[in-house]
């Protein structure tokens, strides 16, 4: 083995990989590629957001940035192609760039697999009622343009100001997807849960709690306060030694 890798390395034909997260967006994609140096060529434009397939890709030093930048675009295309093509009937989506909109959220919303129909029941439920969506994901993508994390909490001013991607003010979807998402979350999208709920809220253990009406979802809310609550108390304690 060791043999076999000492002529891979001196033909310089060893296979690299690099690994696109689920949930990037396309302007950290390319800040990945421009800092490989095993890479050549320039990418001049950032690609349309959603439109790179988040996954593990093969290459080769010398191998060109833009050239593997197609490579995920030609594979996005072809799961989105198929996803729309074997989409539940009847949902509230007109395109195939709307249903990618919608998962780029379900896929901003959740880390949590199985619950990604579940997120994607919820919108879809919203949708049909001409409910606005009301998701926080959308509101920070307005502010950042997907250039980085926010670094902090969103302010009252940001929900309210109007933007044409924050869904707590505008109807409908945002105008594009707000990060690339994986092949699951736009089969989830495209094959929702069928569900009544209308929202969700952190559970504490990573996932959610999902509710059909306000009542419940303000019951919801207050729990996931007191165990934001009790986590600070707790990170304060341990910071003065339980003093």
């Amino acid at each position: 083995m060791e043999e076999v890798l000492a002529l891979l390395n001196a033909g310089g034909n060893v296979i690299r990989q690099i690994v696109v997260p689920e949930g990037w967006t396309s302007w950290q994609v390319v800040e990945m590629l421009r800092a490989r140096e095993e890479l050549s060529g320039e990418i001049t434009t950032i690609p349309t957001e959603g439109s790179l397939a988040p996954a593990g890709y093969d290459f080769q030093k010398g191998d060109s940035r833009q050239g593997i930048i197609e490579r995920m675009q030609t594979r996005q295309s072809e799961i989105l192609s198929q996803a729309w093509a074997g989409r539940d009937e009847g949902l509230p989506l007109k395109t195939p760039e709307e249903l990618l909109t919608l998962a780029s959220i379900v896929e901003k919303e959740t880390g949590v697999a199985a619950e990604r129909d579940l997120v994607a029941s919820v919108f879809i439920n919203r949708l049909e009622r001409g409910m606005r969506l009301q998701t926080d994901p959308t509101v920070i993508y307005g502010i950042t343009k997907g250039q980085g994390a926010l670094g902090r909490g969103l302010r009252r001013s940001e929900l309210v100001a109007r933007t044409e991607f924050n869904t707590y003010v505008i109807l409908g979807l945002p105008p594009t997807p707000i990060a690339n998402p994986g092949r699951d979350a736009i089969m989830a999208t495209a094959h929702p849960a069928q569900t009544d709920n209308l929202y969700f809220v952190a559970d504490g253990t990573g996932g959610h709690v999902f509710s059909r009406t306000l009542a419940e979802h303000n019951a919801n809310v207050v729990k996931w306060r007191q165990i934001e609550a009790e986590r600070a108390r707790a990170a304060e304690e341990a910071g003065t030694g339980g003093q």
